[in-house]
């Protein structure tokens, strides 16, 4: 009894306790199962979910390190090199792929699944690249690679540019399949959004870098979807099957003209698979002396040059757009005697001989060393002045072929590049090429259709681009104003307002550089002095002025080239500065999801700024380098 007593009094003592413990709510059976459960529960998941994060984090690791040793076996040209350090890359890259897939479970989570393209991605680039060293691996020493054994380099340099030649199209026999794959990279990347992620996390830009790597990406696809047909026909080009013939064309950019610069010298190339030849050099001046008779001087020149009546060679190239300023050019030079027939024109500016200059050092024509270091007397490089103290300078006797120095410098470079071992200077010179055709320095034009469309796809023809949306170019020519644009700065700053569809265009010019001496008499070197400057803002079609302001002629308005052009002429003094300010407002029609400013060729990146608002929100700030397509 006393036992049960006993058992009763503990009984009723715990179910006192129970109660008291339900009523401030710390005795719940369930719910201590339920709290133990959520802890293991959370437990499971940190540890299966920590496991595979840190792995992945270690392979991130392997796969970085193992990109920068590739990085640096393409760096070192050597093919060789690059084949193993891709294969351990792709290793590695494998490894990373596998282990991710631990946490794939979890593709319902956005950063997840963005984490899974950017791989999937990523897969596909390093399909193309595979492809891309698998195809180019026979003939690497060709492009400049080294290779092990190779007797290439013993060639003489027209035999190694007549092999690469006749074995390019074994190279680009599968450029669809890379192609193929970094399209499938571009969908995938387009899939993230980077708008999810934070502008930083500590001091890690997080935004930024995800956009940047999807513009990077899709960059590369634009690209090659318009550059194949123009690298497909590369052989053509180079006269694999026939001999092709090119008129080169010098600009100087320093005198600026609406295709880029003032024209100064012409060379006649003859390429024979892969056989160079030089049929001539001259000077422009000697081939408009060679038409008997000229014709009138179109208005723009009557109205904006100085002292020219009449419609000569060297001035030929009035359009903004290159194929329209080529019509002009044939239309006078079909008049000349020394007319020749041709396959293509290529147009080049002084950086192409500054770049090459840099690439392959000092080089001596007609014992005279030209470099591509700064001299202090202009403030440019060497080569620069030395040609204008050659051409320009007057002296108290006749000049012959003043200019076709010019000619001869370029071809002794190009001598120069063929002498050198492909795997030491041809990657550069190919590279710094392609940037100075992105960057119309170099301007290409074909009488083949199929060529030209070709090079019309990539933006190395020098077009004025046809365009549903927004549009803005500002073409600047310099008649009778010395080389002053050597020495001029511009900043092109576009302010719209989409409410009232207005835009204002400011176009600063500054010019802080002393006048040169331009004596005659006394034989000085004429570069900087007054700039006379013939402007046109080209817009969109249907766009009405409201003002001008700025221009020292009547302001004239008309359409061309598919565009509505707003047209003046303004000076800048040396030490001096211009303003132009052009208000219009916009076609009610206009597609404005989209701005496209295309840059005039010859203008090099630290000379023109572009700066861009929509609605007070500024879309671009830094170097008119190349043309620009900008979304608000």
């Amino acid at each position: 009894m006393e036992r049960f007593k006993n058992y009763s009094q503990n009984s009723s003592s715990d179910d006192y306790w129970k109660r008291r413990n339900m009523r401030f709510g710390r005795y719940d059976g369930s719910k201590k199962r339920k709290r133990k459960f959520v802890i293991y529960l959370i437990l499971i998941l940190v540890l299966f979910g920590a496991w595979p994060v840190f792995r992945i984090m270690a392979k991130v690791k392997e796969v970085r390190a193992s990109a920068n040793e590739l990085k640096a076996a393409f760096q070192d040209n050597d093919i060789d090199k690059l084949n193993q350090k891709f294969k351990d890359f792709e290793k590695k890259y494998n490894s990373l792929q596998n282990t991710s897939r631990w946490i794939y479970w979890a593709i319902f989570i956005p950063y997840v699944a963005d984490y899974r393209n950017g791989l999937i991605a990523g897969d596909y680039m390093i399909r193309a690249a595979d492809i891309t060293i698998e195809s180019i691996t026979p003939y690497a020493n060709l492009i400049g690679f080294k290779k092990g054994g190779s007797s290439f380099t013993e060639k003489s340099g027209e035999d190694r540019l007549q092999t690469a030649i006749l074995t390019l199209d074994k190279m680009l026999v599968r450029i669809d399949d890379i192609s193929e794959n970094i399209d499938k990279a571009n969908d995938f990347m387009q899939k993230i959004n980077p708008n999810r992620y934070p502008k930083k996390f500590g001091k890690t830009v997080i935004r930024e870098r995800i956009t940047n790597i999807k513009a990077s990406v899709g960059g590369v696809s634009s690209l090659l979807v318009d550059a194949k047909p123009l690298v497909k026909k590369l052989p053509e080009i180079f006269g694999k099957d026939k001999e092709k013939t090119y008129l080169i064309l010098f600009q100087n950019d320093k005198e600026r003209r609406a295709t880029g610069g003032f024209l100064t010298t012409y060379s006649i190339f003859k390429i024979n698979k892969g056989k160079l030849k030089v049929a001539r050099t001259d000077d422009v001046y000697n081939l408009d002396n060679s038409i008997s008779s000229h014709p009138a001087a179109p208005e723009e020149i009557l109205v904006y040059h100085k002292g020219v009546n009449r419609f000569y060679v060297r001035d030929s190239n009035l359009s903004p757009d290159f194929v329209e300023s080529i019509r002009l050019f044939e239309s006078l030079y079909e008049k000349s005697p020394q007319e020749i027939d041709y396959d293509g024109i290529i147009a080049v500016d002084s950086k192409v001989l500054v770049d090459m200059l840099k690439i392959y050092g000092d080089t001596e024509v007609q014992g005279v060393t030209f470099s591509a270091k700064q001299d202090d007397r202009c403030d440019c490089p060497q080569v620069l002045y030395q040609l204008f103290d050659i051409v320009d300078r007057p002296v108290n006797y006749v000049k012959e072929n003043r200019k076709g120095i010019l000619g001869e410098l370029m071809f002794a470079l190009l001598q120069k590049a063929l002498g050198f071992s492909p795997s030491q200077y041809w990657g550069i010179l190919a590279q710094t090429m392609f940037g100075n055709l992105e960057k119309k320095h170099i301007l290409l034009y074909f009488e083949e259709k199929d060529l030209q469309e070709a090079a019309e796809k990539i933006n190395f023809a020098g077009r004025i681009r046809a365009t549903q949306e927004d549009y803005l170019h500002v073409n600047n020519v310099n008649f009778a104003g010395a080389k002053s644009n050597l020495f001029v700065t511009e900043t092109i700053t576009s302010k719209t307002k989409t409410g009232s569809g207005e835009r204002e265009v400011v176009i600063e010019f500054k010019n802080p550089y002393p006048h040169s001496d331009c004596n005659l008499e006394r034989g000085g070197l004429c570069l900087n002095a007054q700039l006379r400057n013939w402007i046109r803002v080209y817009v969109p079609e249907g766009s009405k002025l409201v003002k001008f302001v700025g221009s020292e002629t009547e302001v004239k308005t008309f359409d061309e080239l598919g565009k509505t052009v707003f047209e003046g002429f303004m000076r800048v003094n040396p030490l001096g500065k211009a303003t132009v300010t052009v208000t219009y407002t916009l076609p009610d029609n206009l597609k404005n999801d989209r701005l496209m400013i295309q840059k005039q060729p010859g203008i090099i990146d630290s000379q023109q700024k572009l700066v861009v608002y929509v609605d007070n929100h500024k879309l671009y700030d830094g170097a008119f380098d190349k043309d620009k397509v900008l979304s608000p």
